[in-house]
């Protein structure tokens, strides 16, 4: 008899295991349409909210790009932060913020790669400034030419985003969750109140460090600040830290959400991306990842260039374009870097007297990128 009764209890669980396993591949049935709804519901806020956009279409002579650069199998786009009180976001903008994005078509892969805003290269008209002049003196344009110049790139698009947007889309997602250290706060609290002035929002101050809730203005100046927290190389860590962080939320936001956000952020955004790009941008939105994250010139010192001021001068240009590549590009052969590329290390080498020996001779001035996934 207990044999029997062990028997038919095994009977009842496994028959209620089943169904439970039914009812699991019903509710992954059910999430699957959903997130078809929500692809097509994504391509068609494009569609219908396009015109909300500011564009600006690049004509087929505008993009230059170095000889045989093109890459196999990834798009590469560049991300620009822009810093204008007017909401204009053309030449006469400030871009604090420029990163190199990679998405790998086949496994969907993204990859974010900091440039550092004072790196020193060479501009369209060939003389050397800042990277972040390229924006201001020639609006989206130069600063695309300037990254495919300089870094054997074949960027073809950007996307620029305010500042003050992005406050606005933390905002409507509910803020999002960051580590922050104490020295961190009291930076952040140091230039909260000018990002809540140009916002045209509250500013309200940390108490303290740690895991925090950080609504719009907090994460912008957290994003932004720089002083006394590691200079412009951990400002950009922390900047791709925000994106990563607002990507991850996105993604799992309602319908009713995200057009709500379309409708605020989409006026404060200046591209060069085409309807048809965007829409198949978002109709694989959901299959992207974020992958790792670093910061160029992989390995740098501070400087000073006459005429030019401070700037972050890369150790060995043509093999950080290299391990830029490698990093952006994981699943591509190694190349070369291309002739362009050579003289323009070859300048810098000159002008700075700082080459790939200087890893050898003094390697406590070295600043190093820190890689990871910009997750915590």
């Amino acid at each position: 008899m207990p044999d029997r009764r062990r028997l038919g209890a095994e009977k009842r669980a496994a028959k209620r295991r089943k169904l439970k396993k039914r009812r699991a591949k019903r509710a992954l049935f059910l999430m699957a349409e959903l997130l078809v709804l929500a692809i097509l519901g994504g391509t068609a806020y494009v569609m219908v909210k396009y015109d909300k956009f500011q564009t600006i279409a690049f004509g087929d002579d505008d993009i230059k790009q170095n000889e045989g650069v093109q890459k196999e199998g990834y798009m590469t786009m560049a991300l620009f932060g822009g810093d204008s009180r007017e909401g204009a976001l053309e030449e006469g903008a400030h871009a604090d913020t420029i990163i190199l994005v990679s998405i790998n078509n086949a496994t969907k892969e993204v990859r974010l790669a900091s440039v550092y805003r004072d790196t020193l290269t060479e501009q369209v008209d060939g003389k050397m400034q800042k990277a972040n002049y390229a924006y201001f003196a020639g609006g989206p344009k130069d600063a695309v030419n300037m990254l495919n110049k300089n870094f054997d790139l074949d960027i073809s698009n950007y996307v620029t985003v305010d500042f003050k947007a992005l406050a606005d889309v933390v905002d409507l997602l509910g803020g999002i969750e960051v580590d922050v250290t104490d020295k961190e706060a009291a930076e952040v609290n140091n230039y909260i109140d000018e990002t809540g002035s140009v916002a045209g929002k509250k500013a309200n101050h940390l108490t303290s460090g740690g895991r925090q809730m950080l609504d719009g203005v907090q994460a912008v100046t957290y994003a932004r600040i720089r002083h006394n927290v590691g200079g412009d190389f951990k400002r950009t860590e922390r900047q791709r830290i925000v994106i990563t962080k607002v990507a991850e939320k996105a993604k799992t936001t309602d319908l009713a959400t995200i057009n709500k956000i379309i409708d605020k952020v989409f006026p404060q955004i200046s591209t060069s991306f085409s309807l048809s790009d965007l829409i198949g941008l978002a109709s694989g939105a959901l299959d992207y990842e974020m992958g790792d994250t670093s910061g160029f010139p992989m390995e740098a010192v501070n400087g000073s260039v006459k005429g030019i001021g401070s700037v972050v001068i890369p150790v060995g240009v043509a093999e950080n374009v290299q391990e830029l590549h490698a990093f952006l590009y994981p699943d591509e052969e190694p190349k070369e870097p291309s002739e362009t590329v050579e003289k323009i290390a070859a300048q810098i080498e000159g002008l700075t007297g700082i080459t790939r020996d200087e890893l050898e001779k003094s390697p406590d001035s070295i600043v190093r990128s820190s890689h990871g996934a910009a997750k915590e």
